[in-house]
C-alpha cells in the first residue's frame, strides 16, 4: 500500500490524549495478536481509555498456535489485573482460518513484509473496527505498531482509511515503538513469563520459519570442503 512521507504518529497520539475528557473515559477496542505484543500499548492506553481487546486474528496457523496466543493474552490481562488493577475484557470472534485466507492465496508466492501482509493488517483490522462501530465504542486501534517487522505508517494509513467509513468510531493513530515501548514491552513480557513466538503467525510464516529451523538442524554439507 503506497504512502507519501512519514508521520509522527507518536506523537499524533499525544495529542489525540490531551483532548480526552477528564471526566470519563471513552471506550476504546483494540485489536491484538498476542501478548507480548500488548504489553505496552495496555500500559499506555489504559490509563486514559476504558480497553476491551479484539483477539481477531484467523490468519494464525496453526488453530493451536491461535488458542496458545490467546491463551497467554489472557493471563497478560490477569497479571496487570493484579499489578496496575487495568481491567480489560477479551473478545474472541469464531477462528476460521480458511475462510480468513480465502482471498489472501492468490499472494501466497509474495515475501512476508509485503502487499500481502499489509491486506491481512487490513482484514484484521477492518474486523475489529465494524465490530467496534456497531457496538458503540468511541476509538478502535490495534497493537501491530510495536512491532519491528510491521511498518507503522501503513497500519496508520490503513486506520486512517478505515475510519473514514465508521463515522461513529475514531481511529487511535499510534506508534507504539516509540518512546522505549519495544524495551518496556520485552522487559514486561520477560517478568510475566509470556511465550514468546518465533514466527509472525501467518500458514506462510509458519512454513518459512520451518524451513529455516530444518536448515539449521541438517545444514547442507558442501561437497568442496569434504
Amino acid at each position: 500500500m503506497p504512502y507519501i512521507g512519514k508521520k509522527n504518529y507518536y506523537k499524533v497520539s499525544l495529542e489525540e490524549l490531551k483532548e480526552l475528557p477528564a471526566d470519563k473515559k471513552p471506550t476504546l477496542l483494540l485489536h491484538a495478536c498476542c501478548g507480548p505484543c500488548s504489553c505496552f500499548p495496555l500500559t499506555f492506553l489504559c490509563p486514559h481509555f476504558d480497553v476491551t481487546i479484539y483477539y481477531g486474528n484467523s490468519n494464525i496457523y496453526p488453530e493451536e498456535e491461535f488458542l496458545r496466543r490467546r491463551n497467554e493474552l489472557e493471563k497478560l490481562l490477569l497479571d496487570l489485573k493484579k499489578d496496575y488493577g487495568f481491567d480489560v475484557k477479551l473478545i474472541e470472534p469464531t477462528y476460521d482460518h480458511q475462510t480468513y485466507m480465502a482471498d489472501l492465496r492468490e499472494f501466497a508466492n509474495l515475501k512476508e513484509g509485503g502487499e500481502r501482509c499489509f491486506r491481512c493488517y487490513r482484514k484484521r483490522i477492518g474486523e475489529a473496527y465494524d465490530y467496534a462501530e456497531s457496538h458503540g465504542f468511541d476509538y478502535c486501534c490495534t497493537v501491530m505498531t510495536i512491532s519491528r517487522q510491521k511498518n507503522s505508517q501503513i497500519l496508520n494509513k490503513i486506520g486512517q482509511e478505515l475510519e473514514a467509513n465508521h463515522p461513529h468510531c475514531k481511529y487511535f493513530y499510534s506508534d507504539f515503538k516509540k518512546n522505549n515501548g519495544i524495551e518496556i514491552g520485552r522487559a514486561m513480557r520477560i517478568h510475566y513469563d509470556l511465550y514468546n513466538q518465533d514466527y509472525c503467525g501467518c500458514e506462510y510464516s509458519y512454513a518459512q520459519r520451518m524451513k529455516e529451523k530444518a536448515e539449521r538442524e541438517n545444514p547442507k554439507i558442501d561437497p568442496e570442503k569434504n
